[in-house]
């Protein structure tokens, strides 16, 4: 009978498991419809220094908002990237707002090798695009140099404390592409797609739930016929 009770207990971890994959299925759901309503969004103010303590990925992130200012003449920074243009690098240029604070404008993305300018508008601007959360430390197996001025991710804070800047928002922005200049960054190739395998997930802890009761139940009949004939 012990191995009976295995596969039960099997059958009631495997539904267990099955259950919050669907939990996971609607919490994802519900998270692709917020995202696609924020993208396709009216613009609306970037946060100020009051609101940044309150800026999450679940709230802000993909948030369709737009800063006016200028492009502070300071060395961009280069973050590696790999998009459908290619391998090359995202423009992180530090914006100062009208409102007096500094947030890091995610230009677009430059191939490998790139000799065009990297420099924004020498004038007061507007920038619309969506709303992006710090990345720290750097990509898979990849840490962020500061010191060598090699990027691997947008960590906000990285960047501002090695370009010197103050009043840096906790976020960036991923322009969009109505601001590309000639010969610039092309911007607007923010991907937005989410992985949402839960139901395939749900749908095969569920089927091993079954096939552990079905070989339970087999293995207790079983059993009980060999008692009765003993």
């Amino acid at each position: 009978m012990g191995l009976v009770f295995l596969l039960l207990l099997a059958c009631a971890v495997f539904t267990a498991l099955g259950i919050w994959q669907v939990q996971r299925l609607s919490w994802k759901l519900d998270l692709i419809d917020r995202v696609e309503r924020r993208v396709h969004a009216a613009p609306s103010p970037a946060p100020g220094p009051a609101q940044w303590r309150s800026v999450t990925a679940e709230s802000d992130e993909y948030r369709r908002v737009r800063v006016s200012g200028v492009f502070e003449q300071a060395k961009p920074a280069l973050t590696q990237a790999v998009t459908d243009l290619g391998a090359g690098y995202w423009v992180l240029s530090p914006f100062r707002t009208s409102e007096g604070f500094t947030v890091l404008i995610n230009r677009g993305f430059v191939p490998s090798g790139w000799r065009g300018d990297l420099d924004g508008p020498d004038r007061e601007t507007s920038v619309t695009g969506l709303l992006r959360i710090s990345e720290p430390n750097g990509g898979f197996l990849r840490s962020n140099d500061p010191a060598a001025d090699r990027w691997f991710s947008r960590d906000v804070q990285a960047i501002a404390a090695a370009r010197g800047l103050k009043d840096v928002a906790p976020y960036f922005i991923d322009a969009d592409a109505g601001g590309d200049r000639p010969g610039g960054p092309k911007g607007g190739l923010t991907v937005v797609a989410f992985h949402n395998n839960h139901l395939v997930y749900a749908l095969t802890w569920f089927s091993l739930a079954l096939m552990a009761a079905g070989a339970g139940a087999y293995m207790m009949r079983r059993e009980l016929r060999l008692r009765r004939g003993r």
